[in-house]
């Protein structure tokens, strides 16, 4: 029964890795490009693939979540790593159609798929030389890689917080609605079918305290702007000579806090005995470009409970990537941390959400 069913499951992959691969290349027609072939490298919040052209160079395509983002969002994600890249950060830099489009629109399984294409940067990313440092016990290159992160984080807030919106700019917010309203970004978590009916109702008096806390915060420019959302080590990609960083991967970039940029750079290391030493270090990056208050220093663990949060919702929207007791572990972390993280925050009183 074991080795049917496993069969049955490489069969059901190839079969989806090669209509994958028949929609990319339906999806490369609109672009004037002599391509020799195309590798699936990818698939989470949208379907990516490694282009090649018969000259050598090389690009990505990705095919976009259905549903995740409009054409107007998605074109407004280019608006902005355009501007980025005119102010010196490196990022993405797109590539248009033969029809001087942004995107090209193709079916898959039934639904519209927006495809982008992208220049391949090729690097290793900066999740790779953290750990790799850290398994050799050098901790001072580990947090040199965090600093160099903080100074990247810093050029973009510096960006956004002094663009000026182009006319049509539509990102989606992430604010108190956009992570514990009704109709959070990325799920409702507190309603996960993967937990318990204890953890289910944890999660959902976690929700109201996370939102009385939310609601108080204020959007000025100097602690909220557009964010990249995404920005871990395993999104900086390090090329050339090992010091040129590219940032990649601005699917999920919003509106937010600042401190949630430094939470989503420093979740996937709570657990690391070097913690305090990496957010040290982000902030000294920081510091070296952008001010920083202590306040938003102080938001960080709060921030990195709404991560939390925010994945188990993220992971509930898209079981296929629930793997290894995945929102198991971000459940612990949250039981953990939460008491902890939320009474450093002052009760107040305010509407509560109608569920």
């Amino acid at each position: 029964m074991a080795l049917a069913s496993c069969a049955a499951q490489a069969r059901q992959d190839n079969g989806t890795v090669s209509t994958h691969l028949r929609v990319a290349w339906r999806a490369v027609g609109a672009w004037d490009l002599p391509v020799a072939s195309i590798e699936r490298v990818s698939v989470s919040e949208n379907i990516v693939f490694r282009v090649r052209v018969r000259d050598g160079g090389e690009y990505v395509l990705r095919l976009h979540r259905a549903g995740y983002h409009t054409l107007a969002a998605l074109r407004s994600e280019q608006a902005w790593t355009a501007a980025l890249l005119q102010a010196g950060v490196d990022v993405p830099v797109v590539v248009r159609t033969r029809r001087g489009r942004g995107y090209a629109r193709v079916p898959l399984d039934g639904e519209a798929r927006y495809a982008g294409m992208l220049e391949w940067v090729d690097g290793v990313p900066m999740g790779s030389f953290i750990d790799d440092a850290l398994r050799a016990g050098q901790l001072s290159v580990a947090c040199e890689r965090f600093g160099a992160l903080g100074a990247i984080m810093a050029a973009i807030h510096n960006h956004a917080t002094a663009w000026p919106l182009p006319e049509g700019f539509v990102r989606h917010a992430l604010d108190a609605d956009g992570f514990v309203g009704e109709q959070p970004f990325w799920g409702r978590f507190w309603e996960s079918s993967r937990l318990s009916t204890p953890e289910r109702r944890r999660l959902a008096t976690l929700r109201e305290r996370v939102s009385d806390i939310l609601r108080g915060f204020e959007k000025a420019p100097e602690t909220y702007s557009l964010l990249h959302a995404d920005l871990h080590p395993g999104n900086i990609i390090v090329a050339g000579n090992g010091e040129d960083l590219h940032v990649i991967d601005f699917d999920d970039a919003g509106f937010g806090w600042h401190a949630y940029e430094f939470a989503v750079a420093l979740h996937g290391y709570q657990e690391n005995p070097a913690f305090a030493d990496f957010l040290a270090a982000l902030t000294r990056g920081y510091r070296n470009v952008r001010p920083l208050a202590d306040e938003v220093v102080a938001q960080v663990p709060l921030f990195l409970l709404v991560r939390s949060l925010a994945s188990i919702g993220w992971t509930a929207a898209r079981p296929e990537h629930e793997r290894g007791g995945r929102s198991a572990a971000l459940m612990a972390r949250v039981e953990e941390t939460a008491d902890e993280t939320l009474a450093a925050w002052p009760c107040v009183s305010r509407p509560r959400h109608q569920t």
